[in-house]
C-alpha cells in the first residue's frame, strides 16, 4: 500500500512558515528594508522547521538501546 497525500502535520508547519514569512516582510516594511525582513524570516523559519519536526517526532516511551543519538 502506497501512502498518498501529505504527511500528518505538514499543514501546521506550512501555515507557521507562511505566517513567519509574512511577519518578516511586515517587519522589513516597518524597518524600511524588506530584504532584511525576509532574511530574518527565513532564518527563523528554519528554526521553526527544526523545532516543529522535533516536537512531532517525540516518543518518550520509546526505549531503543541501539540509539545513541546522532553518529557519524
Amino acid at each position: 500500500m502506497t501512502h498518498r497525500g501529505w504527511p500528518r502535520g505538514r499543514i501546521g508547519w506550512l501555515m507557521g512558515t507562511v505566517v513567519l514569512l509574512g511577519a518578516g516582510v511586515l517587519f522589513g516594511l516597518i524597518m524600511q528594508n524588506v530584504l532584511l525582513g525576509v532574511l530574518l524570516a527565513v532564518i527563523v523559519s528554519i528554526g521553526w522547521l527544526i523545532a516543529y519536526e522535533s516536537w512531532r517526532g517525540r516518543t518518550p516511551e520509546l526505549d531503543d538501546p541501539w540509539d545513541d543519538g546522532a553518529q557519524l
